[in-house]
């Protein structure tokens, strides 16, 4: 697969000497070693390979995406909050795409995404996680669903995934800010 093609353009790499002649050979290299990562993010499209369903259009104030394990309650509490049908059942992966919802509140409209259980490794592609994860780095507050029967090391894991893809848990975003240089420009200070 992508993987093997991968290790053999890094071995590649690696064996062929750094000079002159072999620059035109290292950037295709490093060419088709970053289209070979770039196809790893993305999901499959391809005949059979279901790629629908994550795509949901960004709505009303603020955006809230419910994440966690497989039968955690994620679709109840959609169905609860906002009205909208979301199948539960009692197996896992009842919810295979990104279900919206919306919750109103004092005059504000809030969409609620419930997103496919996430499962150990999710940050690496398993079980469709970077789709998931992906629509949880576009939501404005991220609500983790737990199981209060499983053990607490769940909560580890799911923290572990999301800060392993970028999703800073519980900080303060930075203070950015910028400024117009005399000299013409934007000057970014964090």
């Amino acid at each position: 697969g992508i993987k093997e093609k991968l290790a053999e353009l890094e071995l590649e790499m690696a064996r062929t000497q750094k000079n002159k002649a072999t620059e035109g050979h290292l950037g295709i290299l490093k060419s088709k070693i970053a289209k070979l990562r770039t196809q790893l993010l993305e999901p499959e499209k391809g005949p059979g390979s279901e790629a629908t369903g994550f795509e949901v259009v960004k709505y009303g104030d603020a955006r809230i995406a419910l994440i966690g394990f497989p039968s955690v309650g994620k679709s109840t509490a959609l169905s609860l909050l906002t009205g909208t049908e979301s199948e539960a059942a009692n197996y896992e992966f009842t919810t295979l795409t990104c279900i919206p919802g919306i919750i109103h509140y004092k005059g504000t409209k809030m969409q609620l995404l419930d997103l496919p259980g996430i499962i150990e490794g999710a940050a690496n592609g398993k079980g469709r996680g970077r789709q998931v994860i992906a629509v949880a780095k576009s939501a404005d507050l991220v609500l983790m669903m737990l199981d209060a029967t499983k053990p607490d090391a769940h909560r580890a894991v799911l923290e572990e995934e999301l800060e392993s893809t970028g999703i800073r848990l519980n900080v303060e975003p930075p203070d950015i800010y910028f400024r117009k240089k005399k000299t013409g420009g934007i000057k970014f200070n964090s």
